[in-house]
């Protein structure tokens, strides 16, 4: 579906529920931006609990999703816009669930052919109770995005992180962990429907911190991006490969970006996940990218709000 969007109204969706809810305002009031210096005329729309009422009543022509994290990207804000029969941004409601859903998307992957890490889904409180794998290794919530709730427990600690066991915990009752792999962090951005994927490009990420967290991903100064990665050109062609597999397994649409550890020294490379909703701001790890390979911002909003569908 193309949509010129002269005149077009677009409602971008931002803020939200989840615990990334301040991120999501800033990507959001990036795209909003891009979209109105396109010609759009642009409602900003904080999803709350009564986004079906909001959209009823704004009747836009096309609802671009800079929602992150649980509930406007594990496949639910996918689910009432197609209820309402708004043509959407991003990936539809399988894809967005079974994205979100580590243990699940991990199946799916392995199946297709990708390499993704060991471990497996542990009672939170068992898993603070007593290592259940040799260290290093980490910790980090089934569904949720953006390294939130996420421990790396390193070689040598005496017990798991005891964050797992408090009452304040809201990141579910079951956590993944996975053998930690040193080395790269690396990501790959794709664009385009199942079958006609392209993967843009291979950043390389430097934390500051040496391990890309929260604070890594959006605090000033946390990380720096090398793009094009420095690596062997086999390696960077697996990267691009392996992303591609994954945003066609799982049935991604739009834009997605795979997040991969690489240990050159064991010669191991792994895909972590995929994001169905990445951060858009522009220097944000996707739009770098393709403005790497040509395409600045506010096209690459234009190509995401032109490539809207319902259903998706």
């Amino acid at each position: 579906m193309s949509l010129p969007l002269q005149g077009r109204h677009v409602a971008v969706l931002l803020g939200g529920l989840s615990p990334e809810r301040e991120v999501s305002l800033v990507s959001g009031e990036a795209c909003a931006q891009a979209l109105e210096r396109s010609g759009a005329r642009v409602s900003r729309v904080d999803a709350g609990r009564d986004l079906a009422q909001r959209l009823a009543e704004l009747k836009p022509d096309v609802a671009f999703n800079a929602l992150h994290g649980a509930w406007g990207e594990d496949g639910c804000v996918q689910g009432v816009l197609e209820t309402l029969a708004i043509p959407y941004t991003h990936s539809g409601v399988l894809a967005s669930a079974l994205a979100m859903d580590k243990a699940k998307s991990k199946a799916v992957l392995t199946a297709a052919g990708v390499h993704v890490p060991g471990g497996g889904l542990f009672d939170r409180h068992v898993a603070a109770a007593d290592h259940v794998m040799a260290p290093p290794y980490v910790v980090k919530p089934n569904a949720q995005g953006s390294s939130v709730g996420v421990f790396l427990v390193f070689e040598g600690a005496n017990r798991p992180p005891q964050e797992l066991a408090s009452a304040a915990w809201t990141y579910g009752e079951q956590v993944m962990i996975e053998p930690y792999v040193a080395g790269h962090e690396l990501a790959v951005a794709v664009m385009g429907a199942p079958g006609a994927e392209k993967a843009l490009a291979v950043t390389d990420i430097v934390a500051a911190t040496g391990f890309y967290d929260y604070e890594a991903k959006y605090g000033e100064g946390g990380s720096r991006h090398v793009i094009p990665a420095p690596l062997s050109p086999s390696i960077t062609e697996t990267c691009l490969r392996m992303a591609e597999a994954a945003h066609r397994a799982l049935g991604c649409r739009g834009l997605t970006r795979s997040d991969f550890r690489y240990d050159p020294i064991k010669e191991v490379l792994v895909l972590l996940e995929v994001n169905t909703q990445p951060g858009m701001t522009p220097t944000s790890l996707a739009p770098e990218q393709a403005a790497h390979i040509g395409m600045d911002f506010d096209r690459l909003v234009q190509w995401i709000t032109e490539d809207a569908s319902c259903p998706r």
